[in-house]
């Protein structure tokens, strides 16, 4: 039988709080409102780790090397989202048995006010 897959729409993604995201998750894309509270750049420099909080519960995102080039484009820095308040649009991913995030694109990322 074919097997057909859907692709979502982007305006229904799942909003999520942190705290909910658990391993029956994994693959799935979500939106989560949050704080952006430290940025870190990979060993090389190419990806950078941020951690997001929404009050209550912080996970890791992972912004890949592709995605920093597309927000790069924009003329915006991944430093300048330290401290903000973002929507955030990733899909859940296990590492080293740690639930992450990580960053749909680069238009994924944006701060709101």
């Amino acid at each position: 039988g074919a097997k057909v897959v859907f692709k979502v729409k982007v305006n229904e993604v799942k909003e999520v709080k942190i705290r909910d995201v658990s391993r029956s998750m994994i693959d799935e894309e979500v939106s989560i409102t949050c704080v952006v509270s430290d940025v870190k750049s990979s060993k090389s420099g190419s990806s950078y780790f941020l951690t997001i909080n929404d009050g209550e519960s912080q996970i890791t995102l992972i912004v890949f090397e592709k995605q920093v080039a597309e927000i790069q484009s924009k003329n915006l820095d991944i430093e300048n989202f330290k401290n903000r308040k973002v929507e955030v649009t990733g899909t859940i991913a296990e590492y080293k048995s740690d639930l992450e995030l990580i960053l749909s694109s680069g238009d994924s990322l944006r701060i709101v006010n």
